[in-house]
This record gives structure tokens, C-alpha cells and sequence, in this order.
């Protein structure tokens, strides 16, 4: 068989590819990474039984709006990560944006606090317990996530690894917002962060070896 003849054999019956096929499954992967981890957080941890209470904070909101902001850009960086040569620095900056705002609030905190209130407004009363929840509740996304990228074709395995371990944890800590009793911007930008970096970080290192195609 001629070149010219096996080219159109292989071209004939192709169909155009949905661009948008990959947001969907990533965005079908992310739902079901949330579905999954709400029942493991009702049966590990329970509701916040002032959640009510809490939800007419507007700490509460900020707690919720800054793990939203990081799973929203982080699901876009991962996005791009997951198509080869496609550029990621706007979406890195995007990403940078919710870390740099809780962090200047926790700094703003910081400095309007008496010495002797700095250290509770960090540690808060669930420090030690904070980022294993998060990492725990974040696993079920980081699977999903990692086994989305996978069909796709990430060419930067660790750091698609990496973003689609930040999706998760910022999904983990989402979840994590209906239990925690936490709203102080130190503790936020403390604690919750190692939480969403450990899975980061795990994805990072399985992404070398799980995204390989």
C-alpha cells in the first residue's frame, strides 16, 4: 500500500474530536470526588453543629470562598496541563491570587491582635487534626482526578500530577468547610494550606508513573 492510499485509510471514518470533552470529564471527575468524600466526611467527622451559626459569619464565607477560588483555578492549571502545549502562566498567576489573598488577610489579623491572641488565632483548637482531614478527604478526588488526566495527555507528568493533587485537596478542603469549626484567616491560611499540599504533593510524585502514556 502507497503512502498517499494508507493516509486516506486512515483518515476515512475519523470524526473531529469535542474540545470540550476534557473539561467534562475533569469537571464529571471533580462532582464525583466531592459526592464521594461528603458521606466520608458525615461518617469520619459529622456536620459542624453550629454550622448554621456559622454560616452568618463572614469568615465562614471567606473559609468557603478561598478553597472554591483554589479548586477553580486549580481545576483550569490542570486542565491546561492536560493538553500538550497548551500555556499554563495566566492560569499559574490566577492560581497564586487565592493564596495571596488569604495570606494578606491572616497578615492584616495578625498585626490588629493583641501579642497574646496571635498564637490562637494560628493554631486555632484543631490544628493537629486540620490537614490529615483535608489529605483524608481529599483521596477519593485525587484518584478520580489522576485517572482523568490519565486518558487525557499531560507531557508534564509531575506537574499535572501536581495540579490535579491541588484540585483535589482544595475539593477535600470544600468538604471539610461543613465540619470545621475554624473561620480565623491565620489558622485558614495555615493549616488548611499543608492540607491541600500533601495531596499536591502525592500527585506530583504519582504523577510520574500514573500519567505515562
Amino acid at each position: 500500500m502507497k503512502t498517499d492510499e494508507l493516509i486516506t485509510a486512515l483518515a476515512t471514518g475519523a470524526e473531529p474530536v469535542d474540545p470540550r470533552a476534557p473539561s467534562r470529564r475533569l469537571l464529571l471527575g471533580s462532582l464525583a470526588g466531592i459526592a464521594l468524600a461528603v458521606p466520608l466526611m458525615l461518617a469520619l467527622l459529622g456536620l459542624n453543629p453550629q454550622l448554621a451559626q456559622a454560616a452568618q459569619w463572614p469568615m465562614f464565607w471567606v473559609k468557603l470562598g478561598f478553597v472554591a477560588a483554589v479548586a477553580l483555578t486549580a481545576f483550569v492549571l490542570a486542565l491546561r496541563l492536560a493538553k500538550p502545549g497548551t500555556p499554563t502562566q495566566r492560569a499559574s498567576a490566577a492560581l497564586a491570587m487565592p493564596f495571596a489573598a488569604i495570606w494578606l488577610l491572616a497578615v492584616v489579623a495578625l498585626i490588629a491582635s493583641a501579642p497574646g491572641e496571635r498564637a490562637p488565632l494560628v493554631m486555632g483548637s484543631t490544628w493537629s487534626t486540620c490537614p490529615l482531614n483535608i489529605t483524608v478527604l481529599s483521596a477519593p478526588a485525587l484518584a478520580l482526578t489522576l485517572w482523568v488526566m490519565r486518558s487525557l495527555a499531560p507531557t508534564r507528568l509531575p506537574l499535572a500530577g501536581a495540579a490535579a493533587g491541588l484540585l483535589a485537596g482544595a475539593l477535600g478542603a470544600t468538604v471539610y468547610t461543613l465540619h470545621c469549626p475554624e473561620t480565623a484567616a491565620p489558622f485558614i491560611g495555615t493549616w488548611y494550606v499543608l492540607g491541600m499540599l500533601v495531596p499536591t504533593l502525592v500527585g506530583a510524585a504519582l504523577g510520574r508513573f500514573v500519567l505515562r502514556w
